[in-house]
C-alpha cells in the first residue's frame, strides 16, 4: 500500500485486528522507505451501489460522505467514533443489501437520521438542518420541538 507520507508504494502490516463490530479489519503499516504508520481499513464491499440524487442524477455510493457528514453533526458532542462507525457500517449494509443496486439519497439521509436520532438528540437535530434545509430559526424550533414531543411520549411509556 502506498505510504500517505512519502508515497512510496511499498509499506509492511505490524498490526492487524477486526473492529469491534468485526465488519472490517484495522491494520497499522509502516512504509519500507520513511519508517512512518499509519492505519488502513479493510471492509467487504457486497456490490457496486448506485446512488439517484435529485434531477435523477447517478453517482456511486461513497461511505466517506457518510462518514463526514455523521462527524460534523457528531462534532463536540462526545459521541464516541466506535459508535459513528457502528452506525455507518450498519447503513452501508441496508444500502448494499437493498434492492436492485440503486438507492435514492433521500433513503440514505432517512437511514442516517434514524441512526443519529437513537445516538444523539443534538447530533439528529444538527444532521436534520442540512438534510431537510432548514432556513430560518423557526424551522430549527418546530423540528426541536418534536423532537422533544417524541422524547416526553417515549419517556412516558417507559
Amino acid at each position: 500500500m502506498r505510504c500517505p507520507f512519502c508515497a512510496h508504494d511499498d509499506s509492511q502490516v505490524k498490526d492487524s485486528r477486526p473492529t469491534e463490530d468485526s465488519t472490517s479489519i484495522r491494520r497499522r503499516r509502516q512504509c519500507s522507505s520513511c519508517g512512518a504508520r499509519f492505519t488502513t481499513f479493510e471492509r467487504v464491499q457486497l456490490r457496486e451501489v448506485v446512488v439517484v440524487k435529485s434531477g435523477d442524477r447517478r453517482e456511486p455510493f461513497d461511505r466517506s460522505k457518510i462518514e463526514q457528514s455523521v462527524a460534523l453533526a457528531c462534532r463536540k458532542r462526545g459521541v464516541e467514533q466506535e459508535r459513528i462507525d457502528q452506525l455507518i457500517s450498519g447503513i452501508q449494509r441496508q444500502v448494499e443489501t437493498a434492492g436492485d443496486g440503486e438507492i435514492r439519497s433521500e433513503r440514505i439521509g432517512e437511514m442516517v437520521m434514524n441512526g443519529l436520532h437513537q445516538i444523539d438528540t443534538v447530533a439528529y437535530i444538527r444532521f436534520a438542518s442540512v438534510y431537510r434545509d432548514f432556513s430560518e430559526a423557526r424551522d430549527f424550533e418546530e423540528f426541536a420541538s418534536t423532537v422533544h414531543e417524541a422524547a416526553q411520549v417515549e419517556q412516558a411509556a417507559k
